[in-house]
Parts: C-alpha cells; structure tokens; sequence
C-alpha cells in the first residue's frame, strides 16, 4: 500500500510539473506582434518598419528584457493583401497571445483589423501618417494626423518662402487616406479662397505605372499662369514612375513642386534620385537632422542591421517612439495586461529624435513637430521649415462639418473617442 500511495503521488507531481513547466516557460517571455508586409506593393517601404521592431526587441533584451522577461517579436507578413492583414491580426492576438501589436501602413490596412483588435481588446501601435478621422481606444497613433503634416505643408506652399502657389493637384492612390486627407485638403483650401476651378484631383490605383496622360493633364493644369503645386497622397511603389514621368515631360521642381506625404528615405534609397531633386516632403523626422538623439538612433540602426548604406526615415522614429513608450507603459503598470497598459499609456513622454519631446496623449495621438525637408542628389531631405514647437495631433478634422462637433478623449470619466458628447462608463 505504501508503494501505491508513493506511485500514486509521484505521478500526481509528475502530472502537475507538466503545467507548471509550460506556463513557466510562457511567463518568461513577452511577445510582441509585427504586422508589416514583407512582400507585395508596399514591401518598398514596410519590410524596414519590421526591422525597426526587431532593432528595438534586440536592443531591450539587451538590457534585461522587461518586466524581467524576454520580449519576443513574432513577425508574420500581411503581404500588401487588405484581408489577410485581419486575419494574421487575428492569428497574433489569439494563437500568439501578442501584448501588442506593431504594424500597418495603409489605411485600408488599419481599417481591416481594426475590428479584430477592439473585439479582441489588442493593442496597436500604427506608426503612419494617416488621413484622421478615426479614434480607437485599441489604437495608439504615433504617425501624424493631417493637422502635423498635410496642413502645414499646404501652408507653406501659399506662403512667399513655399512659392505663393494659387493652384493645386491633389494627387493620390485610390485608398480611404488620401481620398479623406484629399477631403480635408479641399476643404481648407476653399476656406483660404481657393476657387473649385484652382483645384484638380486625381486618383490611381496601387502599383500605377502609366503616368503619361495623367503627368500631361497636371502640366496643362499648371500652365494657367498660376504657380501649381502637387500634393501627393501616392502611396508605395507607384511613386517610381511618377517622379521619372515629371522629368520626362520636363515638369521641374520650380516649376510646379510636388510635396510628397509617403516618400521617405527609405523610398529614396531604391531609386535614382535625381528625377525628385528639389521636390519636397513633409514629415515629422529626417535622418539629417541634427541631434544627439538621432545620431545615436541612426549608429543603432547601422549596427544592429549591418550596413552602414541603410536609411532611417519617419514612420522608423514613429515606431521607435510607440515602442519605447509601450516600455514604460508596462513598466509602470506593472504589468502587460491591455487595460493598464492603455492607461498607464496617457501622458507618456519619449524624447523624439530632432530635439524634443513626443508626448502621447489622451485621443491616442501624439504631439509631434513639422518638418518640410528639400529632396537632395544623395536622397537625403534638407529642410526648409519647421514647426515652431511640437503640434497636438487632431483625430477629427475642424474643416469637415460633421468631425468638428466629435471629441476624442478616452481618460476616464470622459471615455469618448467617436461622440460630441461624453460617455460616462469604462
């Protein structure tokens, strides 16, 4: 009987060590998604987004992980496929067991698992400029709304140093972010006096090759005797060919500048540059910048990914910034658990990479500042303005009728991201 009840507790530990092991071996790890496509037409400028996280993974480990544990990136690739980015979201959240997610660069992206994370209750860092118009309290927004990035450019453009430009082409992929920050762009154009007539709009869809008729009409467009600017919402590769059709239709940058809100370095690095030269771009970082910050982010980057030719662009600093503020976040929550780590997430401070201080706020955007940088020969940005201090992002837009009456607060006991009025309930 003695030798049963020993046999009987032996496997009775043996049966409980078995648990006990696996969820140890779960406890000492913090996984993290990344949802970049890696293939496809946005591959171009993404696959560098995947490798920022994975820099950014190494680099914590590297200092003891957090919450004592190992971060743990799992990567899956989206492949520039709209659905397949939810259903990979899904596969991270449920399968993986993610904290976080990191990824995405279209809007349409965003759209499509957005549904998975609030129902979920996952957390996205979307590290892309984007059109606004949105406030998730599963998204946290560290690319620019229009207000840090498409405004300030146009404003610049209508001033004498940008050239006092009277006509616009709003040029964009066929895609929910430019034809809303396009909406928004018409709106405040004509609330500034531009005419209907002074504005043309255009749109191609991704991968667009066949620039000829379309280069032809923005040069026709442009020869009204009014300075004629471009304001490109063009996303991915598509670009390529757009910039060669202006060179081969002789279209130059004093004539009729194009401002880009998607060409980064990054872009720049893949392509002969001397078709973009004097162009412009607007973004909230350029790896020009001078800053002890971002020389040590860029040293970082060239030695973590081992070639000292790789670029570092803007949605890379949104990345970096989302990630280290996660960090503190969970170290000051104590824990990775979604609803602490959302608020410990409000007030959040990261010092960005040209100077200042990123602060997240509580409609889940940044306060970030504006640049507008000159594309030179060796595919770097001079710039030529910069916002005076850091600027509060808007999630909705003050010159579309219908977003100036919403709010987006989600601190409690506001917790209202889509309404006018506030909601009194977690």
């Amino acid at each position: 009987m003695k030798f049963v009840r020993a046999l009987g507790a032996g496997l009775l530990a043996a049966a409980s060590l078995l648990p006990f092991t696996a969820a140890n071996a779960a406890d000492d790890t913090i996984k993290v998604g990344v949802l970049h496509s890696l293939s496809g037409t946005m591959a171009i400028s993404e696959t560098t987004l995947k490798d920022t996280v994975l820099m950014m993974v190494d680099d914590i480990n590297k200092h003891g992980g957090l919450l004592g544990k190992k971060v743990e990136a799992v990567v899956v690739d989206p492949a520039s496929n709209w659905p397949l980015f939810a259903e990979k979201a899904r596969e991270l959240l449920e399968k993986e067991k993610v904290a976080a997610v990191f990824g995405c660069w279209t809007s349409v992206s965003r759209k499509s698992v957005l549904p998975v994370f609030e129902q979920l209750n996952g957390l996205l860092f979307y590290p892309v400029q984007y059109e606004g118009e949105e406030s998730s309290r599963n998204v946290f927004y560290t690319g620019a709304a229009p207000n840090q990035q498409a405004i300030p450019a146009v404003d610049y453009l209508m001033s004498k140093d940008g050239g006092e430009v009277k006509r616009w082409v709003l040029a964009g992929t066929d895609y929910v972010y430019p034809r809303t920050t396009n909406k928004i762009l018409e709106a405040y154009l004509k609330s500034k006096g531009v005419k209907a007539e002074d504005i043309m709009i255009n749109y191609t869809p991704f991968g667009h090759n066949d620039w000829q008729t379309i280069v032809a009409d923005i040069k026709k467009f442009g020869a009204a005797g009014k300075k004629t600017a471009v304001v490109s919402t063009i996303n991915g590769d598509a670009n390529v060919p757009f910039y060669k059709e202006l060179a081969n239709q002789g279209i130059k940058a004093d004539q009729i500048p194009v401002v880009a809100f998607s060409v980064g370095e990054e872009e720049l690095a893949g392509i002969d540059t001397k078709n973009l030269v004097g162009h412009l771009a607007a973004w909230n970082y350029f790896q020009s910048v001078k800053a002890p910050e971002n020389d040590a982010f860029i040293a970082q980057w060239k030695t973590f990914i081992k070639n000292p030719k790789r670029v570092t662009n803007d949605p890379m600093e949104a990345t970096y910034i989302g990630f280290k503020m996660w960090t503190q976040a969970v170290q000051q929550a104590g824990t990775t658990n979604v609803d602490a780590v959302r608020q410990a997430m409000y007030g959040q401070k990261v010092k960005n990479l040209t100077g200042g201080t990123a602060v997240m706020n509580t409609n889940h955007h940044l306060s970030k500042p504006v640049l507008i940088g000159e594309i030179q020969a060796n595919g770097q940005m001079q710039t030529v303005w910069k916002s005076k201090d850091v600027i509060k992002a808007d999630a909705w837009s003050p010159y579309i009728p219908e977003s100036a009456k919403l709010k987006a607060d989600w601190t409690y006991p506001w917790v209202c991201g889509n309404c006018a009025e506030p909601k009194f309930k977690m």
